[in-house]
């Protein structure tokens, strides 16, 4: 698959680049392994931090409020029994790690199958090799407006680690920035616009 190359006027160069028909064009891209590394993605970013008291951690007296039977309603303990107000949770969220393990050729099956998606919808976009001399958020705003991308949320994919780029577009609401060994299923799928500096095209062409 041939893309034109774009520079940062949003004009074509003239130039093209070839994308990797075994990551860019899968024949039968799997929706199945798509939701489950994107589901783990999720669960990952959980934090399982909640909790709730529950019976034996309420503050409160251990007194046994009335006799065990003859009452007229629910037989019941002390204070910090779940049937009063202000008592102890029943079975309440305790901390926990939502992570589970997906084997190494699912997760890259799920996000050659995402780029496979994105590249059949045209959602991919090649743009030339470009730095700031410092960060510049009015800079980037101008280079989304020449490429026809803003107001879109948008994945701007680097060969590495530019940090003059990183915060250039850390105020834009739209633009996420990931290095191309980083990228990832979640990531490709959650911006509606891929922009691929040619510098990481080679990178992608060779993920396993």
């Amino acid at each position: 698959m041939k893309l034109p190359v774009y520079n940062i006027k949003g004009e074509e160069t003239g130039k093209t680049v070839e994308l990797n028909d075994a990551i860019f064009a899968i024949p039968e891209p799997n929706e199945h392994v798509v939701y489950l590394a994107v589901k783990q993605y999720l669960a990952n970013q959980r934090q399982g931090t909640h909790k709730a008291k529950e019976r034996s951690e309420v503050s409160g007296s251990t007194k046994k409020l009335g006799r065990q039977k003859g009452g007229g309603g629910a037989r019941h303990g002390d204070i910090n029994s779940p049937l009063f107000r202000g008592g102890g949770r029943v079975f309440g969220p305790r901390p926990r790690n939502y992570s589970f393990k997906l084997n190494k050729k699912t997760k890259a099956l799920a996000r050659r199958s995402a780029l496979t998606y994105k590249a059949q919808n045209g959602q991919i976009m090649v743009v030339e090799d470009f730095d700031f001399a410092a960060p510049k958020t009015k800079e980037m705003v101008n280079i989304t407006k020449n490429l026809k991308i803003e107001g879109v949320k948008f994945l701007l994919v680097l060969p590495g680690v530019n940090m003059n780029v990183i915060l250039s577009a850390r105020n834009l609401p739209n633009a996420r920035v990931i290095s191309a060994c980083d990228i990832n299923t979640y990531s490709v799928l959650d911006n509606r616009m891929i922009v691929v500096t040619a510098g990481s095209v080679d990178v992608l062409n060779n993920l396993k």
